[in-house]
């Protein structure tokens, strides 16, 4: 069978399975939100500073790596509800491995589902996993290059998040670049600078994610 009709049909199944979790998650009224991004750009410490904020017990996470279950363990004092799912040596979630962790979820009383995808630029940007909105996230550490790198990524997010503003003037990161960067490949999605260590621009955040719920 050709390379191409094996690719096709791979994405074919994983967008079935992704529109069948989307329609469950709506259907219980959940909003679900895959946060994409480098390993190391502060996924799990945003979410451990948001979902407090957000109201308790209202959210849970689907936490991707490839081993250990410590960003589960990091989040399970916040999140109403966290399920670890490991896979392996591969580089990204797929719409049937959420499948199964929303199969452990009590979806009752949660206003989101919030996807933190394996650490990776680059594989997980192809495979809709059923949720509502997309967050492109960096970090001022990883270098003001990775919008024209990753452009992929980029182009298809919802809202882009800097992290880590707080080492804006001590590292070497020109933000003006960021924004050129932006630029050249969306003009719908909000750019958001904040530090989930600090605080700072956190109120920018969290009201995107409200009006993404509605209230």
């Amino acid at each position: 069978m050709p390379k191409i009709s094996v690719v096709s049909n791979v994405l074919q199944a994983n967008d079935a399975a992704a529109a069948e979790n989307r329609a469950l998650m709506q259907a219980a009224g959940v909003v679900a939100v895959n946060i994409i991004s480098a390993p190391g750009s502060g996924k799990t410490t945003l979410l451990q500073q948001t979902i407090p904020a957000l109201a308790e017990g209202s959210s849970a996470v689907l936490v991707g790596d490839l081993q250990t279950s410590r960003d589960a363990e990091r989040l399970a004092d916040v999140a109403a509800a966290t399920v670890q799912i490991n896979t392996g040596s591969g580089c990204h979630l797929s719409a049937e491995q959420v499948a199964a962790g929303l199969g452990e979820l009590d979806l009752t009383g949660l206003d989101f589902v919030f996807i933190e995808n394996v650490g990776n630029m680059v594989c997980p940007v192809s495979f809709d996993l059923g949720e509502h909105a997309r967050v492109a996230l960096l970090s001022v550490p990883e270098g003001d290059d990775k919008v024209a790198k990753y452009h992929t990524l980029f182009q298809a997010a919802d809202v882009i998040v800097l992290n880590k503003v707080d080492l804006l003037g001590i590292l070497d990161f020109d933000l003006d670049r960021v924004r050129d960067d932006i630029a050249q490949v969306n003009t719908r999605a909000p750019f958001v600078q904040l530090s989930a260590k600090s605080g700072e621009g956190m109120d920018e955040w969290l009201g995107w994610l409200r009006a993404l719920r509605g209230h």
